[in-house]
């Protein structure tokens, strides 16, 4: 098996305002997307990353060992990011991680456990609870096909949907695999219960 992540670094931040980036937003120092691909790399796995284009400040931000994907219409939803990055991917990959760049609380160690609880065939995804499933998402090439499919901003509930008698719920500490932070006053909330970082 080759296995990938794939983060999902396209968005155009609308909801946190004028000349704000919820991306670029420093955490100890650190820009939050650089974190969310250190985080991805601890996995020993392909790490690649949808980003609005190869000039944009965010592509700067990619560590070593990830791979940018530019998709230049990611105005148009996730769902255009999801397609376009799982068709780059390359041939060999059988199962890929889809990680939101924006959910700073997913530590490495929950990335790592969801990897080590996916089986060949199934789709994984992280959890508050068994009844609360949230991020990252591993799905195995039996879903690239419908992956690439998708449009708009649905992202890839239609196609976790479509597999439900084959997920597993990996429940993960907290809230990580739900907490993202999109908003000024999302930010703000983290910062203050995290202590100011």
């Amino acid at each position: 098996m080759s296995r990938a992540i794939l983060i999902l670094a396209a968005g155009a931040s609308s909801r946190m305002g004028v000349g704000r980036d919820k991306l670029m937003e420093q955490i100890g120092g650190t820009a939050l997307l650089r974190l969310t691909c250190e985080k991805a790399l601890c996995c020993g796995v392909q790490v690649f990353a949808c980003v609005p284009s190869l000039t944009h400040d965010r592509t700067a931000l990619l560590p070593e060992g990830v791979r940018a994907i530019p998709v230049p219409n990611a105005a148009e939803g996730m769902g255009v990011s999801l397609a376009t990055g799982i068709a780059a991917l390359p041939d060999q990959i059988t199962d890929v991680m889809v990680l939101p760049a924006d959910m700073p609380d997913l530590s490495a160690a929950d990335l790592v456990r969801v990897w080590g609880e996916h089986r060949q065939g199934q789709i994984t995804r992280g959890a508050r609870n068994t009844a609360k499933p949230g991020h990252p998402v591993i799905f195995p090439s039996e879903c690239f096909a419908d992956l690439r499919q998708l449009s708009g901003d649905e992202g890839a509930r239609s196609v976790v949907k479509s597999y439900a008698g084959q997920v597993h719920l990996v429940p993960l500490p907290g809230k990580n695999a739900l907490t993202d932070l999109d908003t000024p006053e999302a930010w703000a909330d983290w910062r203050a219960k995290a202590g100011g970082v």
